[in-house]
């Protein structure tokens, strides 16, 4: 403990950030008391964090579970053994997608994509699209449209046929959404012909773009569009611990792989692989880690709820809690 330094940035403008000295003790410690009767701040909760094992389970079908959503932002998880029933269309949203484990053919309009754990596409408003997992899980992220891909691809979506060993044409619904594809908000649900839908391929100049991201150091872009950013973070054990304060935008992050401690000023909390964590704006945080950490880093500039159940929460700050994460 003593003079750290704090980051204070925005994310959602090119406004360049601005570097602080801080004293740690009293940017963790709670406020000196008022010297006045009325309370003139409120008294604020320890982070929440939410958690799905990231091994595949065996589960009957279910529609993916929410864990954040906003007017703007709706982060979902899911597995899956099997086929989704329908091809989906969304009318306001770009769907980007993360694959956790195991395998997912992703069969669209544009092409079809083999996922593999650590990959990450983005479907355009508009595009039809299904979903064949095999003891996979997965992460679906909705945002309004356009959204812009800030990495080169490492490869593109292709004209597949069949989509996937065993697959033969056969009746299927289409569901147009709005709202984000929220469950109840579809628009129409009718018959498809699958073989069309997938064969539109060859009409199409456009692919998807499959990405993933760089093995540097530090935050690595994704994608962005109008108040909304999503990256990559990789930490590494001697990586300065640095606070960072956001002004303009929620954090959503979730850890990918490793373990790691982070330090918040709502509280200290130790997160490993398949932990949800989010960090409201205007909140200074550092994290440490012992081996090699890596997590998603969404950014929302509009307040962005927890909807998934709490598994557990961060431990208030005091200095022998901040001297046990710090020495491992």
């Amino acid at each position: 403990m003593g003079t750290v330094t704090e980051v204070i940035a925005v994310v959602c403008s090119d406004e360049p950030p601005r570097t602080v000295s801080r004293d740690e003790h009293l940017l963790l410690s709670p406020p000196h008391p008022s010297p006045f009767p009325v309370k003139l701040w409120h008294d604020h909760e320890p982070l929440p964090v939410v958690h799905f094992p990231q091994g595949y389970e065996a589960a009957p079908f279910a529609p993916p579970r929410a864990v954040y959503e906003s007017a703007q932002v709706r982060v979902e998880w899911q597995t899956m053994d099997n086929r989704q029933p329908f091809y989906h269309r969304n009318c306001d949203v770009d769907e980007i997608s993360y694959q956790i484990v195991g395998e997912r053919t992703l069969m669209t309009e544009l092409g079809t994509i083999e996922h593999r754990p650590g990959e990450f596409s983005r479907i355009p408003r508009g595009i039809a699209h299904d979903n064949y997992g095999r003891r996979e899980s997965h992460l679906l992220v909705y945002t309004p449209a356009p959204v812009t891909e800030e990495r080169a691809a490492q490869r593109t979506s292709e004209a597949v046929f069949p989509p996937f060993e065993g697959w033969t044409p056969g009746p299927v619904n289409e569901a147009v959404t709005q709202c984000m594809g929220t469950p109840g908000h579809d628009i129409t649900v009718a018959p498809a012909d699958e073989r069309t839908l997938l064969e539109q391929v060859h009409a199409e100049k456009n692919r998807l773009h499959v990405i993933t991201s760089l093995r540097e150091p530090g935050m690595t872009w994704l994608y962005r569009s109008r108040g909304f950013r999503l990256g990559t973070v990789r930490l590494l054990p001697d990586s300065p611990r640095t606070y960072r304060r956001t002004l303009d935008a929620d954090e959503i992050q979730y850890q990918i792989s490793g373990r790691r401690t982070l330090i918040t000023q709502r509280g200290i909390v130790e997160l490993g692989p398949g932990d949800f964590v989010r960090i409201p704006l205007g909140t200074a945080y550092a994290s440490v880690c012992a081996d090699e950490s890596k997590h998603i880093a969404l950014f929302s500039d509009r307040e962005l709820p927890q909807i998934a159940d709490t598994a557990r929460t961060a431990d208030p700050y005091t200095p022998e809690r901040l001297a046990a994460a710090l020495n491992g």
